[in-house]
């Protein structure tokens, strides 16, 4: 394989795009809950949200905005299933490796029918004839092997992630995606081999911008990330049907007093600037 003098920054951005992309994702499967407190290295932690933030008002969705209005839902839709079909092999050899010989196969029959009648992936025929899409990743995988979760983090540029997820993202982003494997294996003027990650980065950032209003009246944007992403991941672990004792164990101490950690929240905040509120839906 080639080398390039910038082998991960459009991978770091596309998690970055995934980060803003949870707004979308997580509303669906987060539960009413106390704030978490096992968050270790929450003053680091906001700091990187903050970057992170930033980093997407100025730079991220500025293009992602751009793309949208030079597009339309038909062609939108199209981009990303053929995304979505190019991704393909990290949900299939995941589904190997947990012990899901009939996931892998119905993804792979997903494959290799987008990718033929549905003309490389434009177009989801397989979901006509009945074969739903599931995604599954590394981190998944070592969870139902027994790995920990590890302490909640948000890097910068990678967005929100844990121990165990951020030990399973070069597995996902290196050795299975075929993004990555088209960038290392060519070197194009410019660093151009890296433009259909850069794609896919606008993509999953475009799709987003609809699910920002769900963060207007959210006290602290930083802990509605923080549980959604984690309760996402519990979910993922276990097929969208994570039994009661699982919940429990993620919500933390039964007895919470849920009146006095919201009035610790708001004496950490004060002080503070408020949360910023969403841009304006375009």
């Amino acid at each position: 394989m080639g080398t390039s003098p910038m082998p991960t920054t459009p991978t770091l951005l596309a998690r970055l795009a995934c980060f803003a992309a949870c707004t979308a994702a997580l509303a669906g499967c987060a539960t009413v809950a106390a704030p978490r407190r096992d968050d270790p290295y929450e003053h680091f932690n906001r700091r990187m949200y903050a970057f992170n933030d930033f980093a997407d008002r100025v730079a991220i969705r500025p293009v992602a905005v751009g793309y949208r209005k030079i597009t339309n839902d038909t062609s939108r839709r199209l981009v990303s299933n053929f995304f979505a079909n190019i991704e393909s092999p990290i949900t299939i050899v995941n589904d190997v490796l947990q012990g899901h010989p009939r996931y892998a196969f119905t993804q792979s029959s997903r494959l290799v029918i987008n990718s033929t009648v549905g003309v490389l992936g434009l177009l989801d025929p397989a979901s006509a004839m009945g074969i739903d899409a599931r995604t599954t990743d590394f981190g998944v995988t070592l969870a139902k092997w027994g790995v920990p979760e590890g302490p909640y983090l948000v890097l910068p540029l990678l967005g929100p992630t844990t121990g165990r997820d951020l030990t399973a993202f070069p597995v996902d982003q290196y050795a299975l995606n075929p993004l990555a494997w088209y960038a290392h294996t060519r070197e194009w003027k410019w660093e151009a081999q890296y433009l259909p990650q850069m794609a896919y980065l606008v993509t999953l950032r475009s799709s987003a911008i609809d699910a920002e209003g769900l963060l207007q009246g959210v006290y602290d944007p930083y802990i509605f990330f923080r549980d959604a992403y984690r309760q996402r991941r519990l979910y993922k672990i276990y097929d969208g049907n994570p039994p009661l004792e699982a919940i429990q164990a993620l919500q933390g101490d039964d007895n919470i007093d849920v009146d006095k950690l919201l009035e610790e929240q708001q004496q950490y905040e004060k002080g503070r600037d408020p949360p910023r509120q969403p841009p304006k839906k375009n």
